[in-house]
């Protein structure tokens, strides 16, 4: 497993410091089997080792997001009935450990490996329950529709406490395939290790690709790149073209928290035919589309239950809307509860915020719904701009490419939109502050 500069660890000298760190942990902390642990710090080596040494202890791990206010992360340990919480300054005394006794490395596939948190765009968070044939299962199924390649280098820049970066950590050493880790995402940084580092994949969501595309005006991409894993949401149809344009093979991929990592994903040969697809399901994982358009997901990925909760049925509600075409791929369309029903006519946010993104000037863009007297629900939008624009202008540009009840009646210019964690707009804040 290789790192960013200037620490390089190969897959034998992380072995022996997950020992070391079982050791530390068990001298310090009295961790037990089963017990929940916290783990609250940024990317870097001491979280690697911890999520290994924790797996050798039998240990449950809670990633927490270094992002949560302290009494968002009082909650969480409360929710979870963490145990212990290791923390940015006990990981750098964990990856100083002298060497130790090789702990276990056999796992019960069905014991619970961790617990995720949801990213809460609605409500409370929910703990989602992962095993670790959750995460064998997901890992072996992703390798078997992008493959494996001897030069192959995935580039972690999402926070490892998100399911989508634990997910490279897991299959780094599942593939033997090496991973350059940053400690956040920086778009001059991921550009400089696609072009000299051999970084053959990276996981990114929209905003990342976007930011990415700007830093180097879109000037192409080298060939060892294969695939640019994006996730996170529906991506604007004119994104997906220009990274297309520049050399940035994008396949995009669905999935949750609840199915550790991938549900489904565009292959390789499909990235240009089927682009805006999500991809046909993973090996092992089934898809349908109830009635009401919503994403049902069943298979080993998925999570037996929330914690505190009863294990779930046969299928897990996704709560996404979308559909699956005649050759059976996943095009997802929006979250059911972003839907926007004005005067009986529904409106997807992704397709309205796909329209405004097509504008030169338009940086970010998020669509949502707010109470209406007469239309039940209108449509309005946040915008955050690249360049000057008049927003009567961005009007008639929309109204030129959308039905009438699409366009929307309110804009809003802010300097940037909010996210959560996984770079996902927060459009339930938006609403929020726009429904009055």
């Amino acid at each position: 497993m290789a790192l960013s500069a200037p620490e390089r660890l190969t897959f034998a000298e992380l072995d022996q410091r997950a020992d070391a760190a079982c050791s530390a942990m068990l001298a310090n902390t009295s961790i037990q089997v089963g017990q929940r642990v916290g783990l609250r710090a940024p990317n870097g080596v001491g979280y690697v080792v911890a999520v290994h040494a924790l797996m050798r202890l039998g240990a449950v791990l809670v990633p927490i997001s270094t992002r949560l206010s302290a009494a968002e992360v009082d909650w969480l340990l409360a929710d979870a009935q963490v145990a212990h919480v290791l923390d940015e300054d006990q990981l750098q005394r964990l990856v100083g450990a002298p060497r130790a006794t090789p702990r276990m490395r056999s796992f019960d596939l069905d014991a619970p490996h961790s617990v995720i948190y949801t990213s809460g765009t609605t409500g409370r968070p929910k703990g989602a329950v992962l095993t670790y044939d959750n995460h064998w299962s997901n890992a072996l199924a992703s390798m078997l529709n992008l493959g494996v390649q001897a030069d192959d280098v995935w580039l972690a820049c999402l926070p490892l406490f998100h399911v989508g970066g634990l997910a490279i950590l897991l299959r780094s050493v599942i593939y033997g395939m090496p991973v350059v880790l940053h400690e956040r995402f920086d778009a001059e940084l991921v550009n400089a290790a696609i072009d000299h580092a051999g970084v053959s994949i990276v996981s990114v969501v929209s905003t990342m690709l976007e930011r990415m595309l700007s830093a180097r005006r879109d000037r192409p991409y080298p060939a060892s790149l294969r695939c640019v894993l994006l996730g996170g949401g529906p991506a604007p149809l004119p994104l997906l073209e220009r990274a297309l344009a520049a050399g940035a093979p994008v396949m995009q991929t669905y999935g949750l928290t609840e199915t550790a990592s991938q549900v489904a994903t565009l292959s390789p040969e499909d990235a240009r035919r089927k682009i805006g697809s999500a991809g046909k399901p993973l090996f092992g994982t089934q898809v349908r589309i109830a009635d009401d358009g919503e994403i049902l997901v069943r298979g080993p990925v998925v999570s037996p239950a929330y914690l505190h909760h009863e294990p779930r049925g046969e299928w897990f509600s996704t709560g996404d809307l979308g559909y699956v075409d005649g050759e059976g791929y996943l095009y997802v369309h929006d979250r059911r509860e972003d839907l926007i029903v004005t005067g009986g006519e529904n409106v997807y946010p992704a397709e309205v915020e796909a329209v405004l993104l097509a504008h030169s000037s338009v940086a970010e863009a998020a669509v949502f719904g707010v109470p209406d007297a007469e239309w039940g629900q209108t449509v309005a939008a946040a915008i955050a701009l690249r360049g000057p624009l008049n927003v009567e202008e961005l009007r008639v540009f929309c109204r030129a490419r959308l039905a009438g009840f699409k366009v929307p009646r309110r804009l809003v210019v802010l300097e940037a939109l909010p996210r959560n964690a996984a770079g996902k707009i927060l459009r339930r804040e938006l609403r929020a502050a726009f429904s009055t």
